[in-house]
């Protein structure tokens, strides 16, 4: 199997970068002859995220973005797959959807050589590149500030209960970042009362945070998981709906600037 392109990438100015490795629908052939009737139209992806965070990008932000589709491999998942929670929830190679349905017809996932090879030439390029951005950010500005950006259904019985909240931000439990960043986003999501929030609560954080997090390094990473009713439809055909998109992307500007202003500040 030849991947094309496992990644977008744009080089920014400022000392912020943004991941997005669930955005991408790009299926291998195995995968997209093997996918279960309710996993054809795609379900997880955290659709629109790169228009979403477009602002960002026009500020300076470098941003990467994954092509791939996570049922052809997890971007955000460790590559020895160790499971990130104990409670439900899917693996480097997901068998099933977030509500636990199949991915996969009987004996069709890919193989196991297949997925090596998905891991190759898709894990592993995407995470190269942002390593070698966070050195590059580093060398030029002494610090680097790592934004994994994503988006979930607000409603999911099997992962979580009741409706989760709008904003749910995640620094592996304060170990991913220096303290006064986390406290800077959680300042501003506090300053309105339009949408909900919470620090490290069902979601702290996937493999990105967890690995890329190294505050010591002057290495911060942070993750926002958010529900999509407020800026799509949840429902297929997951169209964006620019009018409530709009309130939220003035509040995710409000704070990328504040993680932004952040920088002059001792660390």
């Amino acid at each position: 199997m030849t991947v094309r392109d496992p990644f977008d990438f744009h080089a920014g100015s400022l000392p912020l970068l943004i991941s997005i490795p669930h955005a991408g629908t790009r299926l291998t052939p195995a995968v997209e002859a093997g996918l279960t009737e309710d996993a054809q139209p795609l379900p997880d992806t955290d659709w629109h995220i790169p228009q979403l965070y477009e602002f960002a990008r026009a500020m300076g932000a470098s941003v990467l973005v994954g092509n791939y589709s996570r049922f052809v491999i997890d971007l955000n998942r460790p590559a020895d797959d160790k499971p990130l929670y104990t409670t439900a929830t899917t693996g480097l190679f997901p068998d099933v959807l977030f509500d636990g349905r199949p991915s996969f017809l009987p004996g069709k996932a890919p193989s196991d050589q297949e997925r090596a090879g998905y891991l190759q030439q898709i894990w592993q390029p995407y995470h190269q590149q942002l390593q070698d951005e966070l050195v590059r950010l580093k060398a030029k500005h002494g610090y680097a500030l790592l934004f994994d950006a994503h988006s979930i259904a607000s409603v999911i019985p099997r992962l979580f209960d009741g409706k989760l909240p709008d904003l749910n931000l995640g620094t592996n439990g304060g170990e991913s970042c220096a303290p006064a960043l986390s406290d800077r986003l959680v300042a501003c999501c506090e300053q309105q009362q339009q949408f909900t929030h919470v620090l490290n609560g069902r979601f702290k954080g996937g493999y990105i945070t967890r690995a890329y997090g190294q505050p010591h390094e002057q290495q911060h990473a942070i993750q926002l998981e958010l529900a999509q009713v407020n800026y799509m439809s949840e429902s297929y055909p997951f169209a964006f709906e620019p009018q409530r998109a709009a309130a939220l992307q003035r509040l995710l500007k409000q704070m990328i600037d504040s993680l932004l202003s952040w920088g002059g500040q001792p660390r």
